[in-house]
Formats: C-alpha cells, sequence, structure tokens
C-alpha cells in the first residue's frame, strides 16, 4: 500500500519541501530510502522500527520502499524520522488520518517513540505557511519557535503515539501560541555596564562611534588594559532588535540548531566571541555535505569580537574581507550554494608588539624592531582598510584604578546611539542601508557634506597618512557618524580630526616616545 507525507529538507536558510513516498510491497523485509538521503536518514531506518514498536505499533515484516521527492536535494538530518514513520503507519493501514491531509511533519525519534527537538523550525514553518499546508506537526520543544510565524498553526507533539492520536482527532493538542512583540521586549539578564569601566574615556567614546555608525573597530593595547571589558559592553549600547531584526537572527541560530531548549526568539543582539584557534570554516561557515553558518552569520545583528587578532590564523582572518564588505556569505558546494547573512560590527583586539608593553611607561618592551613588523604583519593591509575605527587603550595610572566615582551609564550612551541611528534611517530610508558604515560610493557623495575646511584638512590627513581610497571612505563614515552624534549636518573640522585619530594603525608604529624597543 502507498501513502505520502510531507517533511522538509534545510539548505541553508531556506527550507524546502519534500513528499516522503512509502510503499509496503511483498517481500524479505528489505527496508529501503531512495532520493539522495545522507547518512543520519539511512540511519533513521533503526530509530524509525524501534519507534513504531515500541509505541505498541506493529512494523512491517514486508519490503519497505521510502522515495523522497524531489530527488536532487540533498536531504539530511533526523527530522525526517516522524513523516516516514507516519508514512509508515498509514501504509499499514494502523493510521487513518480525520485531519486535513497536506500537512507538514518533522521530528527526530528516540527509540521508545519519544520526540527530539530539531534544527531550523523557523525557516520549515515558514516554508509550510507559503506552501499554504494545513498545519505543521513539530517535536514539543520546537512548538514555540515554529508559532512565530503566522498563518500556519504549529502543534507541538512529545511521541509518535500522540502524533498519531493527534492526526486520528482522539487527542486534543492546541495550537502553539507566541506574542513576538512580548518576546523582544523580555531581555533577560541587563548587559553589562559601561559604568563598570574606570578611566579609557577616548576608547569608550570610540566605543560610542562604532555603535552608532554601525563601524567596526580594533583596539591596542598593553595587557590587563581593559580591551576585553570594553567590547563586551558594546552590545548594551546598541540599539534594540527590531521584530524582523530578531526573527532573522532567530532563524540562523535555529539553522545552526543554537535556539535554547523550549525557546523561541533570539531578543538579544549576538555576541560571539570564537577562540583563536578557529578556522575559516568556523569562521565564515561551511561543511559537508550541506554547509553550515560560520560566526560571522551567528553574529549577524550583533558583534563578532576577536580577542588577541595576531593569533588568529592567517587565512582564517582573509576569509573575512569578503563578509565584512558584502555583509553576507555565500558558500559554494559541488550540488548547492547556499548565502547566509552577516551584518555585523567586527570588534577585535591585539597587543601593540609581541610583549605587549610597546608604549608602556611602566614596562621596558623587550622586542626588536624587525619581531614588532612582523608581528603586526600577520593582520594584512587590506583587513585593517576594513577596520573603520583603530583606537589606542593605554594602561590605567593610579589614580584611575583607584578612582571611586561610575563612569557614564550605558543607558546615556545607549540613549546618544539610539538618536544618531534614527538620523541614520531617515537619511538612507529606501536604499537598503541601515547605517552609515553600510554606506557605498554613491550614498557618500549624497549624503556627506563637508565643509570646505573640512575637505582642506581631509586631503592633508590623506597626504600626510597615505589613505588608500577604502580608508578615504571609511574615514568620511566614521565622520558622517560622528556628526551625527552632535547633530551636525555639515561635516566639519572637528568631525574629521576624531575620525582621522581613529586610524593608529596608519600612525607610526612608535606614535608614543614613552617607550622604544631595543634594535
Amino acid at each position: 500500500m502507498l501513502s505520502k507525507v510531507f517533511g522538509s529538507a534545510l539548505v541553508g536558510m531556506e527550507s524546502h519541501t519534500v513528499q516522503v513516498e512509502v510503499d509496503v510491497t511483498r517481500g524479505f523485509g528489505a527496508f529501503e530510502i531512495v532520493g539522495l538521503p545522507d547518512a543520519g536518514i539511512r540511519e533513521s531506518r533503526i530509530r524509525v522500527k524501534s519507534a513504531i514498536r515500541n509505541s505498541c505499533y506493529e512494523f512491517p515484516g514486508q519490503s519497505i520502499h521510502v522515495n523522497l521527492s524531489p530527488a536532487d536535494i540533498k536531504k539530511g538530518g533526523p527530522s525526517f524520522d516522524l513523516p516516514l514513520a507516519l508514512a509508515i503507519l498509514e501504509a499499514t493501514g494502523q493510521l487513518r488520518p480525520a485531519r486535513p491531509r497536506g500537512y507538514t511533519a518533522v521530528g527526530e525519534l528516540s527509540l521508545d517513540g519519544q520526540l527530539r527537538e530539531i534544527a531550523g523550525t523557523l525557516s520549515i514553518a515558514i516554508e509550510a505557511r507559503d506552501r499554504e499546508a494545513p498545519f505543521i506537526l513539530v517535536p514539543e520543544g520546537n512548538a514555540r519557535e515554529a508559532a512565530l510565524v503566522t498563518g500556519v498553526d504549529a502543534y507541538g507533539v512529545s511521541s509518535l503515539r500522540e502524533a498519531v492520536r493527534f492526526l486520528e482527532g482522539s487527542a486534543q493538542v492546541n495550537p502553539a501560541t507566541v506574542d513576538a512583540a512580548d518576546l523582544l521586549g523580555d531581555n533577560g539578564t541587563p548587559a553589562e555596564d559601561l559604568a563598570q569601566v574606570r578611566g579609557q574615556e577616548p576608547a569608550k567614546r570610540a566605543l560610542e562611534v562604532a555603535a552608532a555608525g554601525g563601524h567596526n573597530m580594533l583596539m591596542v593595547g598593553p595587557p590587563g588594559s581593559g580591551k576585553t571589558m570594553l567590547a563586551r559592553r558594546l552590545p548594551g549600547i546598541l540599539p534594540p532588535l527590531s521584530l524582523e531584526e530578531a526573527l532573522e537572527v532567530t532563524r540562523i541560530h535555529s539553522v545552526a540548531g543554537l535556539v535554547p531548549r523550549g525557546g523561541s526568539l533570539v531578543s538579544r543582539r549576538p555576541f560571539r566571541a570564537p577562540h583563536n584557534s578557529i578556522s575559516a570554516v568556523g569562521l565564515v561557515g561551511g561543511g559537508v555535505p550541506l554547509p553550515r553558518p560560520g560566526e560571522v552569520s551567528l553574529a549577524h545583528c550583533g558583534v563578532l569580537y576577536l580577542d588577541e587578532l595576531t593569533l588568529y590564523q592567517r587565512n582564517a582572518l582573509e576569509s573575512l574581507r569578503v563578509p565584512l564588505e558584502d555583509r553576507k556569505v555565500t558558500l559554494v558546494r559541488s550540488m548547492v550554494t547556499v548565502t547566509y547573512p552577516s551584518r555585523f560590527g567586527l570588534v577585535a583586539s591585539m597587543n601593540p608588539c609581541p610583549c605587549g608593553y610597546l608604549g608602556d611607561p611602566r614596562h621596558e618592551c623587550i622586542c626588536s624592531l624587525g619581531e614588532i613588523q612582523r608581528y603586526r604583519t600577520r593582520v594584512s593591509g587590506p583587513l585593517l582598510d576594513r577596520i573603520d575605527i583603530q583606537v589606542e587603550v593605554p594602561r590605567l595610572n593610579r589614580r584611575q584604578l583607584q578612582e571611586r566615582s561610575r563612569g557614564e551609564a550605558s543607558s546615556l550612551v545607549a540613549a546618544r546611539v539610539q538618536v544618531a541611528r534614527e538620523l541614520q534611517e531617515e537619511r538612507l530610508h529606501g536604499s537598503g542601508v541601515h547605517s552609515n558604515a553600510e554606506m557605498g560610493r554613491a550614498l557618500l557623495e549624497t549624503t556627506c557634506n563637508v565643509s570646505a575646511e573640512g575637505e582642506s584638512f581631509l586631503g592633508m590627513a590623506v597626504e600626510r597618512l597615505g589613505f588608500s581610497a577604502r580608508t578615504y571612505d571609511r574615514a568620511l563614515k566614521v565622520a558622517r557618524t560622528v556628526a551625527d552624534l552632535a547633530g551636525a549636518d555639515v561635516i566639519g573640522v572637528e568631525h574629521l580630526a576624531e575620525a582621522v585619530q581613529y586610524r593608529c594603525m596608519e600612525r607610526s608604529v612608535f606614535s608614543s616616545g614613552a617607550a622604544r624597543p631595543r634594535v
């Protein structure tokens, strides 16, 4: 007997409807699956067989032929366990659905028939809604995530037996409901506060500018100067996620299987801080047979922090160049091409030299000039060109360390950042660009009105510091953000001067005469 149930295959962030066709015929108990299944699906034969028996149903002793259609899409993962089991039970007459056909069912079965959560439920629910499925049947732990999609009912079940009884109409299961707006307002524990950072006022100002314009940032300073502490407070001064952004972030995390157990919406901007041993594939995404999102996509709409930048593999750092420019990652494999969004703010930190004490007034630098140059060339010029703000973070002195008064709270800085972002949204409305950092040359020409004195100042800076064309554009973007924070329409000398001073890596290695390396 033949039966058909709809499942879903994930390819990147997109879900594709797959028809699970099961034919139970006379034979010697063969169980064959065709239609480009991966090893995980082929192994599902064992899970499905045990789950059916342990759920008090009879597993057929005849031959079972399974076709996953369309056959030209690679299918992977354990999410086909549930539709496969339901199709077998329907083909053998043990399931007589009373509910409308055409539903989508997904879920991983344990050997006792319980359902386990799967990755990518949000994308699967979107696909089910787009094809106008009557409802979607998911593991109970994924129900809230699926309910984020309006236009299709999401039913969560805990076991194969409950799924069968629900489809037959003998079990009452209510569709999951979620108020996305309420979830978005619930940010859980408060973010770390800038008021906890002592001293470092120039670095705090640079952090504010980075947040206001969506700029990438590099901090250079000796060990213990507070670089990591500053970076971890950046999410607290960024504007809150919009509902559209939250859904997109949740979708990426869902595909990666990182949505918290029983949770649904990712309501806070991501902060990703991968270890320096990460590979290029781990950073930008990849893998076989189906490429998975990397850290640059998991940090979408948030912050990617690379501590001790010079310790990362050279090829991993160079792989960041395209995502930083294009704000997306396209991964090409022999049978599939997937694209993940990667609109993130890069924050990196590094020491000024191998020993870490170049320019430190209390410690002597023991590095030679050659060692310093080799150390700094671990970060290539093209990558530095893509980092808008480069700021020095010096060691704190005794007075700063013993200062009892707290600094400015993150909430006050965030309010200024929000005003600057609103100015940008109004100016860039309809362009598909969200912040000053994302502007191209055409938008720069129309939005960056520079005073005559400012043009002269910027020309001198280009000559003295040797700015490339990309560096010139990025300095102009930063100046536009500084002007936005000041509420100025015209970019003046003071705005450009602040932007230019945020290019410490273009200045001489020995900008401070406090300490020089040995020769």
